[in-house]
């Protein structure tokens, strides 16, 4: 290690461990001289639904590099699942969690013996094929880094990361026949349109791949460099041989042959640009210009360390702890950095842009995200905060819209609502520096009055989405009517009465769909008329009035006015029965029922978002310990530190950050609010380090298994009454102590004035 890495890596060790100890009275376990990575089994998710990207990058990286499967159906989504025992190579860009597959793409694969230039992923021998068996109890996965024997060929394969660069370390056996393949070709679920390949020399290769997936136009350049020298460099367009140091059609790819000594090391590097081959040699040079595996891995841990450092817990429960740092780890791997080291970027125009003067982002998986991640973003991640609501003002001046489900530089429209809009108020109200408020609320009211988004122009007319004009139109509003609720208070700060009126009423949409008779929202007819057949539990996949979900599901939907639904369902007592019931009814959705409606606790679904918010709702009925007693249930039966530990799609994120805000005893209902409702600590100390020097601390005293209710509160010494707290106090610091108990304080959160409430500050 040079004098100046060394220095490097030394100075970021000691300002990290300084982070790590701000908060005094958070005492670690001895073995945390290790730091926090230890707990984040990235293994986690990677069974059953989970979908969670394995392998190695850092926080918010531009390179998710990790193993990569065959494609063998829907649980591989983002390439990998725990399942599996064969990997055909390993790829830089990744999904996590996702419910859709894509990526999967910049392939390499070390191997010796016969030459054989195709994946034959299904089954290695028989097919004749590059990819590899191997065993999981060679699989060894820590953030920023993995590790496996890839067993066909007695090759141990180890990668770790930095932000545009993936760096691969092989250990070769004995071989007169070894090799490295470069595949352009390979992808989970897209095609390739055109990919190119050039050996600049022995050791330095670059190449491009444009592809079309669920991301309908994608293209992404590379530079690699090896550490040996290739003998020969065999070049195919699919199964036509090159004879040239470059290539160009829709499927190159190359073999790159040499020969090794016994344990022989080959190390590999691989920059990644969205913009250019000579800007993927750059992120190489400025990134990793050396060759120096273990310190490039330490510096990727320290900067999880970092990252995770930002809540520390107290809990003698390592399971526990696992699973926390686990999700706080999961909350970072999405959005993705999206510009190289000089600034440039691809918009999505797919014209390339110069340095915007913030870091730019891509991967924003809005419909999901905007419900828990991005608050949880303003807590744990304000530095990025406005260069990802920066990215998403950029992607609007380029598209005429803010983005829906962004991808790789192309909007894939995936999901009902403009969901990037609460996200963008909420940052604007909690004042974050360095947006545009004025250009910001210009993008906002585009998007929701244009002629962007299904069903926006029939809501301007008709007051709500008639049914018989397509599907999941009660999703569809009732989405639209959350969004519009946060336009109306930012609308309101900046003085735009008029508009602020116009979009309060708009939020109100939902009231149309609410059927007295049933008691349930439903599709409702240009006619005035409700939809029928109806069956509160049929959960038809984008065939009927929803998305996802059910009329159970889709009831409670409206986490900007719970009041105005507390009163359509005939007050608190009523409201409270039917929510209880929500809990308790099970019955058959049908054949076409939405695979991603899992975790389900009665017809509440915790593994699909839109029920995320409503074991919350409780709170402002006045019975604040029912939501703690259905919330530790889901935080200890459906979180647990096993592969298969997410009862759903991790979805960028979302599905952790349920997890982390309600371990910490509190919950972001209405995104965009400012305001989080109380549920059930999970560990005796919460504490968070803000970055203005302040410290939040959550303490739980009498807290176990058991003792799951909250019997009383104090804020910084005082007693506190109501059932929720406001972000401005989270981050002004102090103490919040809850005095836990074994049966429900049925008078805390009681009276009307300490219940939660359709705020903004």
């Amino acid at each position: 290690m040079s004098k100046v890495s060394f220095s490097f890596v030394v100075l970021l060790f000691f300002a990290i461990n300084s982070f790590m100890t701000s908060c005094g009275s958070m005492p670690q376990n001895s073995g945390d001289k290790e730091g926090l990575t230890q707990y984040v089994d990235p293994f986690i998710g990677t069974d059953s639904h989970g979908h969670v990207f394995l392998g190695a990058n850092v926080p918010f990286g531009g390179v998710q590099v990790g193993p990569s499967n065959e494609y063998k159906g829907w649980d591989w989504s983002s390439s990998y699942h725990y399942s599996d025992s064969i990997v055909k190579g390993f790829t830089h860009l990744n999904l996590s969690g996702t419910g859709c597959a894509d990526l999967g793409e910049l392939l390499i694969m070390p191997a010796t013996g016969e030459l054989r230039m195709h994946n034959g992923s299904r089954d290695p021998i028989a097919d004749k094929g590059y990819a590899s068996y191997y065993r999981k109890n060679t699989e060894v996965a820590k953030p920023g880094y993995y590790k496996v024997d890839l067993e066909s060929y007695g090759i141990k394969a180890e990668i770790t990361a930095t932000e545009r660069v993936g760096y691969h370390r092989y250990t070769y056996p004995k071989a007169k026949q070894a090799r490295l393949i470069i595949d352009l070709g390979q992808g989970n679920c897209d095609l390739p349109v055109e990919t190119y390949l050039h050996q600049i020399n022995e050791t330095t290769y670059e190449g491009y791949r444009s592809s079309k997936g669920w991301a309908g136009t994608q293209i992404e350049y590379v530079h690699i460099v090896l550490s040996k020298p290739a003998k020969q460099f065999i070049l195919q367009n699919a199964n036509d041989r090159i004879d040239d140091v470059e290539g160009k059609g829709v499927y190159m790819k190359c073999a790159l042959e040499f020969e090794t000594t016994e344990n022989e090391v080959v190390e590999v590097k691989v920059a990644v640009s969205p913009v250019s081959m000579k800007n993927a040699a750059l992120n190489m040079e400025a990134e990793v210009p050396g060759w120096n595996f273990d310190e490039v891995y330490a510096t990727a841990d320290a900067k999880w360390n970092k990252e995770l450092s930002k809540v520390t817990i107290k809990t003698d429960d390592i399971s526990k702890k696992r699973v926390f740092y686990t999700a706080m780890y999961h909350t970072m791997i999405a959005p993705n950095l999206f510009s190289d080291v000089n600034g440039q970027y691809r918009g999505t125009d797919q014209k390339v842009y110069d340095n915007p003067g913030f870091t730019n982002y891509t991967l924003f998986s809005l419909w999901d995200t905007y419900r828990a991640a991005h608050p949880l973003f303003t807590i744990t991640q304000p530095e990025r905060v406005s260069d990802m609501i920066n990215s998403m003002l950029l992607i609007f001046k380029q598209q005429g819209k803010l983005p829906v489900w962004h991808l790789r530089g192309f909007e894939t429209n995936t999901m009902p609502g403009y969901s990037a809009i609460p996200v963008v108020v909420d940052a604007c109200l909690k004042g974050y520096e360095g947006i545009d408020v004025e250009a910001a609320y210009e993008a906002i009211k585009e998007t929701a009055t244009g002629d962007h988004e299904p069903g926006v122009k029939d809501l301007m007319k008709y007051g709500y989405i008639p049914a018989d004009f397509g599907p999941e139109s009660v999703a569809s509003n009732m989405e639209y009517a959350i969004s519009d609720w946060a336009i109306s208070k930012l609308a309101d700060k900046l003085g735009k009465t008029e508009d602020a009126a116009y979009f309060a009423n708009r939020a109100k949409a939902y009231q149309q769909y609410f059927d007295r008779e049933t008691r349930f929202m439903r599709g409702k007819m240009e006619d005035g008329s409700w939809r029928t057949p109806f069956n509160p539990f049929s959960a038809e996949h984008r065939v009927n009035d929803y998305c996802e979900g059910n009329a159970w599901q889709y009831l409670w939907m409206v986490p900007q006015d719970p009041e105005g639904l507390i009163d359509l369902l005939g007050g608190d007592a009523q409201f409270t029965q039917k929510l209880d019931s929500l809990f308790e009814v099970n019955d058959d959705m049908g054949e076409h029922a939405s695979i991603d409606i899992t975790g389900l606790v009665g017809m509440y679904a915790h593994g699909n978002e839109p029920s995320h918010h409503t074991a919350y709702m409780y709170a402002y009925a006045g019975e604040q310990h029912k939501t703690a007693d259905l919330v530790r249930h889901i935080m200890t039966e459906l979180y647990t530190d096993k592969p298969d530990g997410l009862c759903g799609n991790e979805d960028c994120g979302q599905m952790s950050a349920w997890y982390v805000f309600s371990s910490m005893g509190f919950y972001p209902v209405n995104p965009a609010n400012g305001m989080y409702v109380f549920g059930s600590p999970l560990f005796d100390e919460t504490c968070v380090s803000n970055p203005n020097g302040t410290e939040f601390k959550v303490i739980a005293e009498n807290n176990s298994a058991e003792n799951i209710f909250i019997q009383s509160v104090e804020l910084n010494g005082t007693p506190y009454n109501k059932s929720y707290i406001t972000h401005k106090e989270i981050i002004n610091g102090g103490v919040l102590r809850f005095v836990m108990g074994p049966k429900p304080n049925t008078e805390f959160g009681f009276n009307k004035d300490d219940r939660p409430q359709s705020i903004v500050y």
